[in-house]
């Protein structure tokens, strides 16, 4: 049986108060809400850019991201240039995020692709790259990835 060709749909993040991850997701990262429901504790949203799904939000969680269960590892979301990585670092600031690198860094010794990691609101790990733009940058882990262990 020959294996289908897969393309990521959409992410699914659990968050502990919706309106809050909302209002991240769309200043930080410049996505737009498309849709929205639920009642109570247990709410969702949908986000998105030019009508086009990329992550639902599901109000269900208690805490905080755990690095130390299964699960998610990090989110990732490419932009066109560093120069785009920059500006989205910029309202990161803006926002006060946590960032696990001084400013952007390259995925590892000599790559040009590279970015600045960082979290949401609960504590999910985040990143936005270019996949050039980045020769110059620091890789902070050295031959390992930058995306690895932070």
């Amino acid at each position: 049986m020959t294996a289908p060709a897969l393309a990521t749909g959409h992410i699914g993040l659990n968050v502990t108060v919706l309106d809050r991850s909302v209002d991240f997701y769309v200043r930080a990262l410049g996505l737009e809400q498309l849709g929205s429901g639920g009642e109570g504790a247990q709410r969702f949203a949908f986000l998105g850019t030019a009508g086009q799904l990329q992550l639902t939000l599901w109000q269900q969680s208690d805490g905080e991201f755990s690095t130390k269960t299964p699960g998610l590892h990090h989110l990732s979301f490419q932009v066109d240039s560093i120069d785009k990585v920059r500006e989205v670092e910029t309202v990161l600031k803006e926002l006060q995020v946590t960032f696990a690198h001084d400013g952007v860094v390259a995925h590892g010794e000599g790559s040009a692709s590279g970015g600045i990691f960082f979290t949401d609101p609960d504590g999910i790990r985040l990143e936005v790259f270019a996949p050039t733009g980045a020769e110059r940058a620091p890789a902070p882990s050295g031959a390992a990835p930058t995306c690895g262990f932070f």
